[in-house]
């Protein structure tokens, strides 16, 4: 049962390669996976369980009041700077085996090595990785060049909705191009009441020399109930008597 629910939850991330045949990982007939796969499962676990880091950065630990002592048997955690985890494994048939995961200056990155030949081998191949990756890739916070203009709103207590960049403003991108961005902002020409904060009300497109890097969503940063009659009323009267 419970390797059922290791299948299913493999099949709600994503990890189409992966058929998990018992929860020891020893080797079965079927029980395979990719090292893509291995990369999907490490991230969900970095993102949102985050205190596993409090155990895989550690090189070494006691038990028993130091009667017996622990030592990682990631060696990148002492010799890799930036090393946050992750797993190691070893099996005759899927060889040496590392998922590796390492942050600089904000950015966090996974290498994941299967079939090594040696222990020594999956930790250098996961170090040239990850070099490349630092070396090659940078994250950059996006926020429009002008403020963006309020969009007219119909129907609502408010005249206009002021947009706002959503959450997700940090971009992936290699370093040849992270000096080269052009923004160009799309929004509604208005939206009717009711509007929720979180509702899109446009993009704004990143580009670099013409090729599209990313879009990102505008939204209604306030909340703009729809107008009641009661309100609508005085406004009418009001119009009423200037065409008068």
């Amino acid at each position: 049962a419970f390797v059922e629910r290791m299948n299913r939850r493999a099949a709600e991330l994503g990890m189409n390669d992966t058929t998990f045949k018992n929860a020891c990982g020893l080797p079965a007939e079927g029980h395979v996976t990719s090292a893509y796969d291995i990369a999907l499962m490490s991230r969900e676990l970095m993102l949102y369980h985050p205190d596993i880091r409090t155990y895989t950065t550690v090189w070494m630990d006691t038990l028993r009041d130091g009667a017996s002592s622990l030592v990682n048997t990631n060696k990148l955690v002492r010799f890799y700077d930036g090393t946050t985890g992750l797993k190691t494994g070893s099996t005759s048939a899927a060889g040496y085996c590392i998922s590796a995961t390492a942050e600089r200056d904000g950015m966090e990155l996974i290498a994941v090595i299967l079939k090594g030949k040696t222990s020594p081998e999956r930790f250098a191949d996961a170090q040239t990785l990850l070099n490349y990756g630092f070396a090659t890739y940078a994250l950059k916070n996006v926020v429009p060049d002008t403020p963006l203009p309020p969009v007219p709103v119909t129907l609502g207590t408010q005249a206009t909705v002021q947009p706002v960049l959503g959450e997700e403003n940090q971009l992936l991108l290699e370093k040849a191009k992270t000096g080269e961005l052009s923004q160009s902002v799309t929004l509604e020409s208005s939206v009717q009441a009711p509007v929720a904060v979180g509702d899109r009300l446009g993009t704004l497109t990143v580009t670099s020399e013409g090729e599209v890097l990313a879009e990102l969503p505008l939204l209604a940063g306030e909340e703009v109930p729809r107008i009641t009659f009661r309100q609508m009323l005085p406004r009418v009267l009001r119009i009423a008597c200037l065409v008068e």
